[in-house]
């Protein structure tokens, strides 16, 4: 039995807990209710993003006037008073520390009705929106959430994520901000677009501690490749976890704007493609439909010549049993550009994991083009 190539629609997203959004608050007004060193952290989190911030309370602490005459950003006013509900109109956003749910359920209560998003502090019942831990690289800026299940696990995480992501990053997503209006000014077709961004990050991914300047800008937009030039990327998914896939593996998924897949596949390595990347199912199954070989070179090398990037995905190593050299040899025969990616395949025996240089080697086998 045969089948014909069948495009896959991409996985729906799993349930969220929380939709993380990025209040854009510079030159905006931001109310807080309250004077206490919980309040002045909300404050100063606010301030830092530009809103020009008012407090309002009958007591006001040491660490929050200290705040107002050092803001980080926007500036902080200080009214010693409580609040009134006249104080909620036209605010951004509303950020109260209260001290009991009766005065909790008041402010938010106002804050809605006045149509202002409202966090009450550690009162999640009263909150329209959460704060959580912060990575700050700004203008790259990472929030994590854990719903209020875990504040402790989300520091941890936090942490963790602060260690892999080098504070030069800070610099080289400035730069991608100030560079932008020009890159559009271009009129770029996407492919371009695209082409130019990756290039951005992987310079940005090699030297995160280098100054970007405006040679950068120059050699990223000097082309080095025809804009219509479409390629081919076999790439062994192997067993199934997507932590064996390489580097470079990887990469290829998350530029390729068609992939190519077996029904061996997991499911999770196809995550690592972007959502807009076309998946087709391209599988051979014993005794079963199967997508003659033909077919799968015919449909790879039109793709590739209509200018498309594909990756041909396919379960453990494709250099075995996967017929990975007649797919090569259609390539080359229709001048397609291509490479071979894998999993590494060698495992040091003394630690059961996979040797460095085997991670990070792509896996190149005779024929690769």
């Amino acid at each position: 039995m045969s089948r014909t190539p069948a495009e896959t629609p991409s996985a729906r997203i799993g349930a969220l807990a929380r939709l993380p959004v990025f209040f854009a608050l510079e030159n905006k007004r931001a109310v807080v209710a309250g004077g206490t060193q919980a309040a002045a952290w909300k404050a100063e989190l606010l301030a830092a993003t530009g809103a020009r911030v008012e407090v309002f309370a009958a007591s006001i602490g040491a660490e929050m006037l200290a705040l107002a005459e050092n803001p980080p950003r926007g500036p902080i006013a200080l009214h010693e008073r409580s609040w009134v509900d006249s104080d909620l109109a036209g605010a951004a956003i509303a950020v109260a520390d209260c001290a009991d749910d009766d005065e909790a359920h008041k402010f938010s209560a106002s804050a809605r009705a006045s149509g202002v998003p409202v966090n009450v502090i550690d009162r999640p019942a009263f909150c329209d929106f959460s704060f959580g831990a912060i990575v700050n690289r700004s203008p790259l800026v990472i929030g994590i959430s854990t719903d209020g299940a875990s504040p402790v696990f989300g520091q941890a995480i936090r942490a963790k994520i602060e260690a892999l992501i080098p504070s030069g990053f800070a610099r080289w997503a400035d730069a991608a901000r100030n560079w932008r209006p020009r890159v559009q000014t271009l009129a770029l077709p996407f492919r371009s677009r695209r082409a130019f961004w990756e290039k951005f990050t992987a310079r940005a991914v090699a030297a995160p501690n280098a100054v970007p300047t405006d040679n950068d800008l120059e050699a990223l937009l000097t082309p080095n490749v025809a804009p219509d030039a479409g390629s081919v990327v076999l790439v062994g998914a192997g067993p199934g976890d997507p932590e064996l896939l390489t580097l470079r593996a990887v990469r290829a998924l998350q530029s390729a704007d068609v992939i190519l897949f077996d029904d061996l596949v997991s499911p999770d390595v196809l995550d690592f493609a972007r959502r807009e990347a076309k998946k087709m199912l391209v599988g051979k199954t014993g005794y079963r439909a199967s997508c003659k070989q033909d077919d799968i070179n015919s449909l790879m090398v039109s793709l590739a010549k209509a200018g498309r990037r594909v990756v041909r995905l396919k379960g453990g190593d494709p250099m075995i049993f996967g017929r990975a050299d007649e797919e090569i040899t259609a390539c080359r025969a229709a001048g397609i550009a291509g490479k071979c990616f894998g999993f590494p395949s060698r495992v040091d025996a003394r630690s059961n994991r996979p040797g460095l240089k085997s991670r990070l080697r792509p896996h190149r086998r005779r024929g690769c083009p």
